[in-house]
C-alpha cells in the first residue's frame, strides 16, 4: 500500500495552498523484509470479520438454522487471525522499530495503527459475553487497548485542529482513533459491566465524530482523494451505523423507531460513498478495501436489531446479513487472490 506523504510536517500558508500539487506518493514500510512491510491496515480484516460475526450472532438471537454456528466459526477465525497479527506486530516492533516509528509519525498510517487496539476492544466486546470466565484478563486487555487508543486519538485530534494536517492527508481514516475508540471502547466497557464509563466513552466518540466531520466532509467535497488513499473511503460510512449499534447495546430498551432514525442518518454517508464509486473502483484492489467491511457489518447488525425490536418480517434481517455476507465474501476472495499471488503486502 502507498500513501501520500506531505512535503513537510507544518506547511506554511503558501505551501498549504499548493499541497495537492507538491505532495508525492511514497511507499510506507518499504524495507525488503516482509515483516517490515506488514501494514497496520491488515487489522482491518480482523475488525471486519469480528463485526461480521456479531451480525450473525444477533441474527441467531431470534432466527433459526445455523446462525450460531456461523457466528462462532467467524469469531474463532477472526480471533485466531488477531492473535497471529498481534504476534507478528510484536516481532516487528522489536526487529524493525524504525518502521513502526515511521508508521506512527505518519498522519494516515498513524491513525490506522488504532485498528490494532480497535480489533482487541471489539474482540472483548463480542467474546466476553460468551466466555465470562475471562473477565479479569479482558479488563486488563481493555485498559491497555484504551490507553493505546487514547494516545493515537490525541495525536490525530491535535493535528486536525492545529492546521498541522495538509489537505491531501485528510481522509476518513482520521475517524478511527477518536471516534472508533469512543464507540468500540464503549462496547468493551459495557461488556465488562462498566455501563457508566461506557456511556461516557460513547459520548466522547460522538463528540469526536462531530469535531472531525466538518474537516473530513470539506475535504470530500473538494474533490477526489489521492489514489492510494481512496480505499479508506469505506470508513466514511462507519460513524452513524456504529453509533446506532452502540446505542442499541447500551440501552436495550430503545424502540425500533429510534434505531430507524439511526439507519436513516446512516444512509446519507452510504449514498455519498456509493456516489463516488468511480474514485475507489479506479484503483487496484488492496487490503485497504476492508475499510468497507465493518461499516457494512454494523449496518446489517442495526437492521437486525430494528427487525427484532419492531417485530418486522425476519426476511428483512436475513436480507441485510446476506447482503453483508456478499460484500465480505467478495473481500475475502479478492484478498486470498492477493495472498496467493504474493501481493498482499506492499512491495519493497
Amino acid at each position: 500500500m502507498k500513501i501520500v506523504t506531505p512535503p513537510s510536517n507544518r506547511p506554511s500558508s503558501s505551501s498549504a495552498s499548493s499541497t495537492s500539487s507538491t505532495a508525492s506518493v511514497t511507499p510506507i514500510g518499504g524495507a525488503r523484509h516482509w515483516l517490515a512491510r506488514l501494514p497496520p491496515g491488515l487489522f482491518g480484516i480482523v475488525f471486519g470479520l469480528l463485526g461480521f460475526s456479531s451480525a450473525w450472532r444477533r441474527l441467531g438471537s431470534f432466527a433459526t438454522g445455523y446462525t450460531d454456528l456461523i457466528a462462532t466459526a467467524l469469531l474463532a477465525l477472526s480471533t485466531a487471525l488477531l492473535a497471529l497479527l498481534l504476534l507478528l506486530w510484536l516481532i516487528k516492533m522489536v526487529r524493525f522499530r524504525s518502521d513502526v516509528q515511521r508508521d506512527f509519525a505518519h498522519p494516515v498510517h498513524g491513525a490506522m495503527l488504532s485498528l490494532i487496539s480497535l480489533s482487541v476492544l471489539l474482540c472483548v466486546a463480542i467474546g466476553l459475553p460468551i466466555y465470562p470466565q475471562y473477565s479479569e484478563i479482558a479488563a486488563s486487555v481493555t485498559f491497555a487497548a484504551l490507553l493505546w487508543q487514547g494516545v493515537i486519538a490525541l495525536r490525530v485530534v491535535a493535528r486536525a485542529t492545529t492546521n498541522d494536517l495538509p489537505a491531501d492527508m485528510v481522509t476518513p481514516a482520521l475517524y478511527l482513533p477518536p471516534v472508533g475508540g469512543g464507540l468500540i471502547g464503549a462496547l468493551a466497557l459495557n461488556a465488562l459491566g462498566s455501563h457508566g464509563w461506557a456511556v461516557l466513552l460513547f459520548g466522547m466518540g460522538v463528540g469526536a465524530w462531530v469535531l472531525l466531520e466538518a474537516r473530513v466532509l470539506n475535504r470530500m467535497f473538494a474533490g477526489p482523494l489521492p489514489p492510494p488513499l481512496r480505499p479508506t473511503l469505506g470508513v466514511e460510512i462507519a460513524p452513524a451505523p456504529v453509533a446506532t449499534l452502540v446505542a442499541a447495546t447500551l440501552w436495550p430498551e430503545l424502540p425500533a423507531d429510534v434505531l430507524l432514525i439511526g439507519i436513516g442518518i446512516s444512509c446519507g454517508p452510504l449514498i455519498a460513498v456509493l456516489a463516488r464509486w468511480r474514485w475507489w473502483t479506479s484503483v487496484p484492489f488492496s487490503a485497504g478495501f476492508w475499510s468497507f467491511s465493518f461499516p457494512i457489518a454494523a449496518f446489517a447488525s442495526v437492521i437486525v436489531e430494528a427487525v427484532r425490536r419492531g417485530g418486522w418480517p425476519m426476511e428483512v434481517a436475513y436480507g441485510a446479513v446476506l447482503a453483508a455476507t456478499a460484500v465480505i465474501g467478495f473481500l475475502v476472495a479478492r484478498t486470498l487472490m492477493l495472498l496467493f499471488r504474493g501481493r498482499l503486502l506492499p512491495s519493497g
